[in-house]
């Protein structure tokens, strides 16, 4: 980050709104006076103006208080990408409400965990969806509004109902900057998903940062295909709100009419993550290709090699990215240097970072360590988790926040993302990281994408094992492959187990969902480099 990008961050900070002007009722009210019938947001053809925006989420918070809905409840809504999300969201904030945003793939106990856990008295959801709530358990639940036809099973003892038309409008609230609004739930992959209790500010401030990140004026279109129930896609509706920008929401992800959609939405900024890169390219070449706007891509967990192919390919010129979780906010900005895997960037000029060790003391630059990070700015930070007093102590204990992740600190001030302590793989003593043996993986001409993981080991430990998936047309034998890692990872992180695969299971997010394929383990089609006598050097 140079002198030139910091001063711009520290001038978006200096000059933010007061405190009860970026709580997001306060700021949608303000911009709808500004900007008035200028479009806003537009979903699958749906489209609202800022004004509009305003007027529905009035309407939408007085249907939610003649159904009995206070400050401080909460209102979960499991929509897909739809314009009653918006609605039901900015309806919540506007009332005080707490609104609670499911993953619409969410079955089972899955499903149940956060209703039970959130206590959400009123859920908006679909009618292919409702159906799944006919066996689950959810004491505090008493409403139930489907937005579309009415569901084929409906759940016993609750209160159903078509989503209300919209009751008298209810007149702008006040509201403190550190008031919840929302409660995102984590992926849950080493347990039960932790609620993670957003403050208003929080999402004003991922969004303020964002848009300094990419560029965002009062002239962009910004597009994203991203599920509004994930951090970024809200993020990207609220720059939108912030600089009087228009935001393009896709239904879904579709590889094959990504470009499509965004030359028709006249796209000037996008986002991919994870594996859309890949699955871009992966697609026959097209007069779609570069038909389109788009100079600039938020895009920080793709592949150096992956976002140099897209922006060969498609004709998008600028690549922007950082890093950020759930409970923090974006305090990693980097707009070069992705040679270098797993470039977070530099810390963004409002926020602290540092690497530890497992006593919570730093360690040198250039050693691996636990990423913590905390705020300068007030509230930019969740609050904690809800209902979950022990898992909030231990992970802001010390006043930092611990997230997990396994980083480096390089001498000028970069950070490097390493793995995840807890998907960490131990073998015999040594802990190895699947993001580092997924890198030298995809490093091989033939292999499109790839998994690392633990799998059980008779010595008691674990072994490690990968899942791959070819290029389109290429052939590789396990053989070829081990040689090929033989000098770029250790032998003991080398994988013991081998398979291939058509797809690796993905999260909404192109996240690799790992756990699945541990549970799943070793199969008839996975080839064992022991049984087959392949010896690891060690030189």
């Amino acid at each position: 980050m140079n002198e030139h990008q910091r001063a711009g961050f520290a001038r978006v900070i200096a000059q933010a709104p007061g405190p009860g002007e970026r709580c997001l009722p306060a700021l949608l009210h303000r911009q709808a006076q500004r900007y008035g019938e200028r479009r806003f947001v537009e979903i699958d053809g749906c489209e609202l103006s800022f004004s509009q925006c305003r007027d529905e989420a009035a309407r939408f918070a007085g249907s939610l208080q003649v159904a009995g809905v206070s400050r401080g409840d909460r209102v979960a809504i499991m929509l897909g990408n739809r314009v009653e999300f918006i609605r039901a969201f900015m309806g919540c904030l506007w009332l005080g409400a707490i609104a609670v945003p499911l993953n619409t793939a969410l079955r089972g106990a899955q499903l149940a965990h956060p209703l039970h856990n959130s206590g959400a008295r009123l859920l908006v959801t679909e009618s292919k969806l409702a159906v799944h709530l006919a066996a689950l358990s959810a004491p505090a639940l008493e409403r139930v509004w489907w937005v579309d036809d009415p569901p084929a099973r409906l759940p016993d003892g609750i209160h159903c109902q078509p989503m209300p038309a919209g009751a008298d409008p209810l007149c702008l609230q006040s509201f403190a900057p550190g008031d919840p609004c929302a409660i995102l739930y984590t992926s849950g992959t080493t347990g039960p998903a932790k609620g993670v209790i957003y403050p208003s500010e929080q999402l004003y401030w991922w969004a303020a940062l964002m848009a300094q990140m990419s560029a965002i004026t009062a002239k962009s279109v910004s597009f994203t295909t991203l599920p509004l129930f994930h951090i970024h896609a809200l993020s990207s509706l609220v720059q939108c709100l912030i600089h009087g920008a228009r935001c393009i929401i896709a239904g879904r992800f579709s590889a094959s009419r990504y470009w499509a959609q965004a030359a028709a939405a006249g796209a000037t900024h996008g986002c991919l993550v994870g594996a859309m890169g890949s699955m871009l390219l992966a697609q026959p070449p097209s007069t779609d290709d570069r038909a389109h706007t788009l100079h600039t891509i938020f895009a920080s967990s793709l592949r150096s090699s992956v976002w140099a192919e897209v922006s060969a390919r498609f004709g998008v010129p600028r690549r922007v990215g950082g890093y950020g979780s759930t409970e923090s906010n974006a305090v990693f900005f980097a707009d070069s240097g992705w040679e270098v895997q797993g470039q977070m960037g530099h810390v963004v000029p409002g926020f602290q970072a540092q690497v530890v060790d497992e006593h919570d003391c730093p360690v040198p630059d250039g050693h691996a360590g636990q990423l913590v990070m905390r705020a300068d700015i007030a509230f930019a930070f969740a609050s904690g988790y809800w209902g979950h007093d022990k898992a909030t102590f231990e992970s802001w204990r010390n006043l930092w926040f611990h997230s997990g992740d396994l980083v480096v600190r390089a001498t000028d001030g970069r950070f490097r993302f390493v793995g995840r302590l807890k998907e960490s793989i131990r073998r015999r003593g040594e802990n190895i990281s699947p993001w580092e043996v997924e890198q030298a993986l995809i490093s091989h001409p033939a292999v499109s994408d790839a998994a690392a993981f633990g799998v059980p080991s008779a010595l008691g430990d674990e072994e490690v094992m990968a899942v791959l998936v070819l290029r389109d047309g290429a052939q590789l034998g396990p053989q070829t492959l081990l040689a090929h890692l033989d000098g770029r990872l250790a032998h003991f992180a080398i994988p013991r187990f081998i398979e291939f695969a058509d797809k690796l299971p993905l999260t909404d997010t192109g996240k690799i969902q790992r756990t699945l394929l541990r549970e799943r383990g070793v199969s008839a089609a996975t080839w064992d480099r022991e049984q087959a006598g392949w010896q690891v050097s060690r030189a």
